[in-house]
């Protein structure tokens, strides 16, 4: 029998960019692997959103797996990812 302390059931999430720019989270394996895309739920100035991110690159540190991932605004709810190419002042359409 294995001690569950052999293996770490968890992940340390990185997000590069996107709305998600800078915060991290910590997920679970699943089936051994971390996930290749996941979504992420978040208010953004209040409103509610779906945001879509992409594994982009691992790294082992302190015996824990981080994983990079990279914003995919095409697959993303658009009124926010359209935010970041929106002008300052420019109501979103």
């Amino acid at each position: 029998m294995t001690d569950a302390t052999d293996t770490p059931n968890t992940y340390v999430v990185e997000y590069t960019d996107g709305p998600l720019v800078g915060q991290t989270d910590k997920r679970i394996f699943v089936g051994g692997e971390y996930d290749k895309t996941f979504g992420v739920i978040a208010l953004v100035d209040g409103i509610e959103a779906n945001f879509e991110y992409h594994a982009i690159s691992t790294r082992e540190l302190n015996g824990e797996t981080h994983v990079s991932y990279s914003f995919d605004a095409a697959h993303s709810d658009s009124p926010v990812a359209d935010e970041e190419d929106q002008e300052p002042g420019e109501a979103l359409v």
